[in-house]
């Protein structure tokens, strides 16, 4: 049996169970109910609330005034009357809907706790149970929190299959076609504005660096995700289009990794795209990981300006050991970039136990689902691929995975500011909270976004939730 599933063990000694968690319902805290990890025993099963209409009874509609009469003073008055019982009474039913939400959010948490709490402790009895509780009342078209909560089941379902005796049938939940996360990961840049935060922040340090610059070079590290047409790269070209200065003489992106094929695909179309701008673009791509990657494979000229980029990328480095990321930064600092642009989800999913990662996950993940529900309707198809073909693909795997097949490591940003630190990186502090906002403002009209500067880095949060960050770096 693995070993790590006897871990959590020491990790329910710091449970306080007496605690339970307050709902207090805010626009500033969109779910309430999510406690701040504690743990609960398994809950019976109550009937999930349903949102109550208001109807006028029988009785209600005879007495209705008829507006063809005369109407006296005192009728006025007990119409008027009449009118604002009807307001309090509305007003009653929607606290009580309110109320009727939390109560289910509150249900469904003890829920998912309890059974992770189960699969942790290799309860497969019990997390069978819950299981089966949990699928019939987490629905992938219903409320924000019951489409998070129906990525956690899929990723709980999961790890189960880790603890079942030899010679049992198992089934892992099937991953989506390379199309579907392509299409789902567009989607999330196009409808969401965390990559376009970062890929904002990354081009207006680097318009910066390369002010007065002949010859650049950017280096790529995972091309965000060997996103689909290069569009952070498309924007910088307009920028320097568009600007009074003359463009440099050449640009040179290298972009790093596994898929040779897509990131190619990308390349030709910005140098095709370059060329419509009267900018001289060159793109090479390096097919590796970033931690087999090595400074020959980069083909680095003496006499041009280096940046680095890396958006959502290097979390995937980040293993137990820690060495692997520590050689790729080492790497980095020895080529000595003009820039290094870090963008990484602000969010602690690598600690050492399973059921911290999965209470700080299922906060990070119902923050974002939420988000999502003021930009689409309830039954959006985009919605539904951005949440199931590329959300629920992280959660999964920090849910169900452990050793080298759990990559989504995320740290928050005082983590990744240790670390840079200790590999000989200099903060060079983001003044351009501004600039940023009145961005934010032209992206999304949505008021929950925030931003916010943190020891020089800017973070994208919601309702006061921390979701992405962004920092640039020197040697």
């Amino acid at each position: 049996m693995p070993s790590y599933l006897h871990d959590d063990s020491l990790y329910l000694n710091y449970i306080d169970e007496d605690d339970s968690p307050n709902l207090n319902i805010s626009s500033n805290n969109p779910l309430p109910f999510l406690p701040t990890l504690h743990l609960y025993s398994p809950p019976p099963l109550l009937p999930m609330p349903f949102k109550i209409g208001h109807k006028r009874s029988r009785n209600q509609e005879s007495n209705s005034v008829n507006t063809s009469k005369k109407l006296r003073f005192r009728d006025h008055i007990r119409n008027f009357k009449k009118k604002f019982k009807e307001e309090d009474l509305l007003e009653e039913t929607e606290v009580e809907e309110e109320d009727e939400d939390a109560a289910a959010g509150m249900q469904l948490v003890k829920l998912l706790i309890s059974c992770a709490e189960a699969v942790a402790c290799r309860d497969r009895e019990q997390a069978t149970n819950l299981l089966s509780l949990l699928r019939a009342n987490a629905m992938v078209l219903g409320s924000s929190f019951q489409r998070v909560a129906s990525c956690f089941v899929q990723g709980l379902t999961d790890r189960l299959t880790l603890v079942q005796p030899l010679g049992a049938i198992t089934c892992i939940t099937p991953s989506p076609a390379l199309s579907e996360k392509e299409d789902a990961l567009s989607l999330v840049y196009e409808l969401c504005p965390y990559i376009q935060f970062g890929h904002f922040i990354a081009n207006t340090s680097i318009l910066e660096a390369f002010e007065g610059e002949t010859l650049v070079h950017i280096l790529d590290l995972g091309m965000t995700m060997s996103l689909p047409h290069g569009h952070q790269w498309r924007n910088l070209l307009n920028s320097l289009a568009s600007k009074a200065t003359p463009p440099p003489l050449r640009i040179r992106i290298t972009g790093i990794g596994p898929s040779s094929d897509r990131l190619e695909k990308i390349g030709e179309e910005l140098v095709i795209y370059a060329k419509t701008l009267g900018i001289n673009l060159e793109f090479f791509s390096v097919n590796v990981n970033l931690e087999n990657l090595s400074i020959e494979q980069l083909k680095i000229n003496d006499n041009e300006v280096l940046v680095v980029n890396s958006i959502l990328q290097l979390h995937c480095v980040v293993k137990e050991s820690r060495g692997a990321l520590n050689s790729v930064l080492q790497m980095i600092h020895e080529l000595s970039p003009r820039v290094f642009v870090l963008v990484e989800q602000d969010s602690s999913h690598n600690g050492p136990f399973f059921l911290g990662r999965f209470m700080e996950a299922l906060h990070y993940y119902s923050a974002i689902f939420d988000s999502i529900d003021v930009v689409l309707p309830k039954y959006d198809t985009k919605r539904a691929k951005m949440e199931q073909f590329y959300f629920a693909e992280e959660i999964k795997n920090i849910v169900s995975c452990e050793g080298p097949a759990r990559v989504e490591r995320h740290e928050r940003v005082d983590q990744w500011r240790r670390r840079m630190s200790r590999a000989g990186f200099q903060v060079a502090p983001l003044k351009m909270v501004t600039e940023v906002k009145q961005w934010l403002t032209k992206k999304t009209a949505c008021a929950g976004y925030t931003i916010a500067e943190e020891k020089g880095s800017l973070v994208l949060g919601w309702k006061l939730k921390s979701i992405v960050a962004a920092s640039c770096w020197k040697c």
